[in-house]
């Protein structure tokens, strides 16, 4: 059995925000399209639903009821920017559930049906791949524990990350989230927890807004939030640079049990959200070196989720560098220049942590 597997379902193409709204089904296509093409053949793990209690690990009751009381009712609106459908409550719940699914994969005995192509879908032959990528929406990463905005009604990863720690008692989990925004509703639900460590790279100044330099954590998880805030212009070259220099030796540091990717494809460069310019070859090298880190720390165990990425071309050429990867065939390295503003970006970084983490000094 391969290495790799994918969480893909169709049911994630219902929920529908909205008539022109940019987190649109049919960014599930495209990258559905590349995979029945070019990925056929890697195995597919089914999703299941999140139950309450389930999303209750990082969401209010009251917010999670919310959002319930919207389902069959065709058009409903959480911000100006977050619609819902008839089926988005249900959608919403199999979008964390497919995370929950895959930690279960990557952690214990997943419990997947039998019967179906022995050794891929859950049959006797079983094994657990290292790495897992979920192709859900709707995307998480905005949303936080009382509110849904940006596009995001539950946050996926930040719920997986939770119930690793209280299912398999998990103590330290690395959470890298390379979408072009700040995912300001993960950073709020562990700004206290040292058992997880957030990175961050996103355009700043930008929305939501939040995400700067100082931005730490605070109590015992003071230190555990690293923020990398880049003026647009930003590609290849200027993340894999700051990926290299100040993620992966505090990610030693930590020796993280599981990583977990917020993986977004708004910074490509045709992106029409973002002022930034990375390419599939960045993002692959991205995810070479995330999987290099899960290799010295976690047996390799990744977990990635989709997020954010509104061009067509972004989302095929990001996702295929990125399985390639993942499967052994990386693309060439990046070629673009540095940006001049890159070390100035890696010295306000070291300067803010470096009291935090000895690989920094």
């Amino acid at each position: 059995m391969s290495s790799l597997a994918l969480i893909k379902d169709d049911r994630y193409m219902e929920h529908n925000p909205g008539d022109g709204h940019p987190e649109s089904p049919d960014r599930l296509r495209v990258i559905h399209e590349l995979i029945d093409r070019e990925f056929s053949s890697l195995p597919l793990i089914p999703p299941r639903f999140a139950s309450e209690s389930e999303l209750a690990l990082v969401h209010d009751p009251f917010y999670i009821q919310t959002v319930a009381n919207t389902e069959g009712r065709m058009h409903s609106r959480l911000d100006p920017d977050t619609g819902l459908s008839a089926r988005s409550y249900e959608i919403a719940r199999l979008a964390a559930g497919g995370l929950l699914q895959g930690v279960d994969t990557l952690l214990g005995t997943p419990p997947l049906p039998s019967g179906e192509r022995a050794g891929v879908r859950g049959g006797p032959e079983f094994k657990a791949p290292h790495s897992i990528f979920a192709f859900v929406r709707p995307p998480g990463h905005h949303a936080e524990p009382d509110r849904g905005m940006g596009f995001c009604l539950f946050n996926n990863v930040a719920i997986a990350a939770e119930y690793a720690k209280e299912k398999y008692g998990l103590k330290r989990i690395l959470i890298v989230d390379w979408d072009l925004h700040h995912g300001n509703g993960t950073q709020h639900a562990f700004n206290d927890d040292p058992g997880v460590l957030y990175f961050s790279s996103h355009q700043y100044p930008h929305y939501p807004g939040s995400g700067g330099f100082n931005e730490v954590g605070s109590g015992k998880g003071e230190g555990f939030t690293i923020n990398a805030p880049f003026p647009p212009g930003f590609g290849d070259a200027d993340y894999l640079t700051v990926y290299t220099n100040i993620l992966e030796p505090v990610a030693l540091e930590y020796m993280p049990e599981l990583i977990l990717v917020s993986a977004g494809f708004d910074t490509f460069v045709k992106d029409p959200l973002g002022g930034m310019k990375m390419t599939g070859e960045g993002f692959g090298a991205l995810a070479g070196l995330i999987q290099d880190i899960a290799r010295r720390t976690c047996d390799g165990r990744v977990l990635i989720t989709l997020e954010g990425g509104y061009s067509p071309e972004g989302l095929r050429n990001g996702v295929r560098a990125v399985l390639q990867t993942l499967l052994g065939r990386p693309a060439p390295a990046p070629k673009d220049a540095l940006s001049a503003g890159v070390d100035g970006v890696m010295e306000r970084i070291v300067s803010v942590h470096k009291k935090y983490w000895k690989s920094l000094q």
